[in-house]
């Protein structure tokens, strides 16, 4: 793909330096070491560490002879110099030009919130293309295009990638796309530029506050609200129960949609009860919409699920569907790594999740208690160079509400994962019931082998990621793949 870099930023607000005719632009970079091609257009954008304009004269010397810049450089006459406010702002209105605007061929779904967005949206993208419309998914799980996978850094991937996969989106002939929008992305122009045909609020509580991230929770709270009010949203899907819903949809004068589990609201749920069978456990309940109940059954426990599966519902029916056809689909679906069961032996449950920190070990921990489990095992173990208060809460959320508890090793990477154990060890409670081990696939081999009829065994941290992170590599590893594996075995082993 290539373009003349006149026509890339004709009637463009810059003020360019040199002569663009003639430059031919078949990439558009924002890393300094990908820029090498005379053909490239390099954005020089300033970082937390690092300056993308320090880069550029080194980058002129590998050939490079386009750049975006906040400040004109010293750069010799044949370099051309596009000066713009913002280079992240401008990364994003010209990746899109580049690309041809793909985002106008897609209807945008896009979620923001503290917690669900993931599951929410994956839900969404389920129930859609189950029922014949296509779309894709971008967020905490990868990126979604029919059948293939792609792994992303960010949440929210930076703008000149997200321009790139709505291109891919388009050629394979998806309509819809469902994204989870981050407080990070929209601060810092990943989404700029698009039109959001639906916006989802799943809740907000204080989190990504600190060095690097938000000074305090409103500002948190204000970089969230930006979806709702700069994006041209035609359709607000909001949770109605949280406590922020007023201030984040204030003004707006998009078509509101209000769910709720505690009062009356556009979608509400009623009659919510747990159920388990052989394998599998989740939530029941009744939706109320238009004056119909509708009956809906999740494969993910706890009041959060509730919430997750009425805004699909409510995002899903905006697309054209009904309450019964997006009830249909939500039987089956399980989200990859988010409260994921896997059936694997007949009176047992297993579940995979992404509890990684001490919060969310306790509230997944408690929720599973409620299915009243004859033990409730659990799996954890601690990433490698992360402090020691995320160990104590995870060592304490164990011993407390697990019957017996497996330690083992989450993504050590350059730490000695029997070190991190012994760490783990000083705060959890030896009167209870553990063992250790090291290796995580034999540490999951070990739990398949005891686990017993009415056991709900739960797989904390890893969730959805197919690696373990050893020694700065990525080593290939499956969860779910290791479960089915040993459970296949121990199938064959039973005497018929």
């Amino acid at each position: 793909m290539s373009i003349k870099l006149d026509q890339l930023i004709a009637d463009y607000p810059c003020r360019v330096v040199g002569n663009p005719d003639g430059i031919e632009i078949d990439a558009v970079e924002y890393d300094s070491r990908k820029a090498k091609s005379n053909r490239t257009l390099f954005f020089c954008m300033p970082g937390a560490r690092l300056d993308g304009h320090d880069f550029a004269p080194a980058l002129y010397d590998a050939g490079c002879r386009a750049f975006v810049v906040e400040r004109e450089l010293s750069l010799p006459e044949d370099a051309v110099q596009i000066v713009v406010p913002h280079a992240r702002e401008s990364l994003a209105h010209l990746s899109a030009r580049y690309y041809g605007n793909p985002a106008d061929k897609l209807k945008l779904i896009g979620l923001t919130g503290t917690k669900g967005k993931t599951t929410t949206a994956i839900l969404i993208r389920e129930i859609l293309c189950s029922c014949g419309i296509p779309c894709a998914y971008i967020g905490s799980n990868g990126i979604l295009i029919g059948d293939k996978h792609y792994e992303t850094v960010n949440t929210t991937p930076e703008s000149r990638e997200l321009h790139r996969y709505f291109a891919m989106m388009a050629e394979a002939g998806v309509t819809h796309c469902v994204l989870e929008v981050s407080s990070q992305a929209l601060n810092n122009y990943r989404v700029c530029g698009l039109t959001f045909d639906t916006a989802v609020y799943t809740n907000l509580s204080e989190d990504h506050i600190g060095a690097g991230e938000h000074a305090d929770f409103d500002e948190y709270r204000d970089a969230k609200r930006k979806l709702f009010t700069r994006y041209g949203v035609k359709n607000i899907v909001y949770n109605a129960d949280d406590s922020n819903h007023a201030y984040m949809i204030d003004g707006v004068s998009a078509n509101l949609v209000s769910c709720s589990i505690a009062g009356t609201a556009d979608f509400t749920a009623q009659d919510i009860r747990p159920y388990r069978d052989s394998t599998s456990l989740g939530i029941d309940f009744d939706v109320l919409h238009d004056g119909v109940k509708t009956g809906i059954r999740l494969r993910t426990p706890g009041e959060f699920s509730v919430y997750n599966g009425l805004e699909a519902i409510a995002v899903c029916t905006l697309c054209g569907l009904s309450v019964r056809q997006a009830s249909d689909a939500l039987r089956t679906i399980s989200i990859t790594g988010r409260f994921e069961i896997v059936d694997a032996l007949s009176g047992i449950t297993f579940i995979i999740d992404y509890a990684h920190n001490g919060f969310s070990l306790t509230h997944a921990l408690s929720v599973l208690r409620e299915y009243r489990p004859r033990r409730l095992i659990c799996v954890f173990g601690c990433i490698g160079g992360r402090t020691q208060v995320r160990r104590k809460e995870l060592a304490e959320a164990s011993g407390k509400l697990a019957d017996f508890t497996v330690i083992t090793s989450d993504n050590p990477d350059n730490e000695d994962p029997d070190v991190i154990i012994e760490d783990v060890l000083t705060y959890f409670d030896k009167s209870k019931p553990y063992t250790t081990i090291t290796d995580r696939e034999e540490a999951v081999r070990f739990v398949l082998r005891i686990a017993k009829e009415g056991d709900i065994v739960l797989f904390a941290g890893k969730g959805h990621e197919t690696y373990q992170l050893v020694a700065g590599e990525k080593v290939p590893f499956s969860e779910k793949a290791i479960i089915l594996d040993e459970a296949a075995k121990i199938r064959t082993a039973q005497p018929v």
